[in-house]
């Protein structure tokens, strides 16, 4: 069996540069290198309603947002199977049974969910469907067999609860069934977490300090102009912080040393942009038109191909409707070889109903 990876998100709003440097621009490049027989990309609606349950319109109408973002950075339905996962029933069945393979206490010992439940303050009313949400991301992973799977160090026990569910069942059942799937985690520190506009945590939709990649450039200018740096460069002239700012951070993540040629040859590259800043007399506004100039040349190709794709969104969803055919065809065969494993196959297991006929013959 070829290698097969399976990623996606969860359709709570529009994709951001975040979710770019993070994911999406190395999911393209993955597409593209060959290496990799099949590639599963999942809308996780399903898994957005255990925190949004109250508010499915918000997952509804997120959904085209999400598809739209995926096709705009160069996502291929020919070579990727993008799909809405709440549409693949055999997902929640998997999870079901997968229940039976892992305790309570083992959930809460992961430290992703711990910090998710914090996160939404979760922590005096829990929601199952919540709580139980590493169970249904181990039906996602292995349903299509996925050998890989791209996530961030913050998910690697995610991953890992994945495995001790595959072993699990292979053990209980005697069975060589599931495929544990390995981790395949970001190269570019920088890229892995790039901060909000705010210089607080993380790119976040939930905190507003998003640029998303469908923004046009006069959002993008409002964003990037009043974007944190160094509090303690008040004046041209004072000597300047790079740890810790975000414009340097989003420069690392995306200025090139052709970058500097087109748009700021006073450099010629971006190490020696940070001496003059660290040791004064350059100016925040500078740097950020710098990373305005950079940041929209990124995005321009993106919002060009966003623009068309836009002019047919029935052609999108058709997209989607033929991905997930073949997402669930996939985890069709899955559920069948699970079943088979755990002896509930009842109507396909002809030996089992003529070894009764002759129990009840004799």
């Amino acid at each position: 069996m070829g290698k097969i990876i399976l990623t996606g998100d969860r359709p709570t709003g529009r994709l951001h540069l975040g979710h770019y440097v993070g994911s999406l621009k190395r999911r393209v490049e993955l597409q593209n290198s060959g290496e990799f027989e099949k590639i599963f990309i999942m809308i996780a609606d399903a898994q957005a309603l255990t925190d949004n349950f109250d508010n499915p319109d918000k997952i509804r109408d997120n959904i085209i947002e999400v598809a739209l973002d995926y096709l705009s950075v160069g996502l291929d339905p020919a070579k990727t199977n993008m799909f809405i996962q709440s549409v693949v029933t055999e997902l929640t069945e998997l999870t079901f049974y997968y229940a039976n393979l892992v305790t309570v206490s083992r959930l809460e010992r992961n430290p992703t969910v711990k910090t998710e439940i914090k996160m939404r303050n979760f922590e005096t009313s829990i929601p199952v469907g919540f709580f139980t949400y590493p169970i249904s991301q181990a039906s996602d992973i292995t349903a299509f067999k996925a050998t890989t799977v791209p996530v961030g160090e913050d998910q690697l026990p995610m991953i890992e609860q994945t495995r001790e569910i595959v072993r699990k069942f292979n053990t209980t059942y005697n069975a060589d069934v599931l495929v544990e799937p390995d981790a395949l985690i970001p190269t570019n520190q920088i890229c892995s977490r790039l901060p909000g506009t705010d210089g607080k945590a993380k790119m976040s939709k939930s905190l507003g300090n998003c640029i998303y990649l469908s923004d046009p450039e006069d959002v993008v200018k409002q964003k990037v102009m009043s974007m944190f740096t160094d509090p303690d460069h008040i004046q041209i002239n004072d000597p300047g912080k790079v740890e810790g700012n975000a414009v340097f951070t989003y420069l690392d993540a995306f200025a090139t040393d052709e970058d500097f040629a087109e748009f700021l040859p006073d450099y010629k590259n971006l190490d020696e942009m940070k001496e003059h800043y660290r040791r004064g007399g350059l100016g925040d506004v500078k740097c950020k038109k710098l990373l305005l100039n950079v940041i929209n040349k990124e995005l321009a190709p993106i919002r060009a191909r966003r623009k068309e794709f836009e002019k047919d969104i029935p052609a999108v969803y058709e997209i989607l409707r033929k991905g997930t055919e073949v997402a669930r065809a996939e985890a069709a065969q899955t559920l069948s070889e699970v079943k088979a494993a755990m002896r509930i196959n009842y109507f396909d297991d002809a030996a089992l109903i003529q070894g009764q006929q002759e129990k009840f013959n004799s």
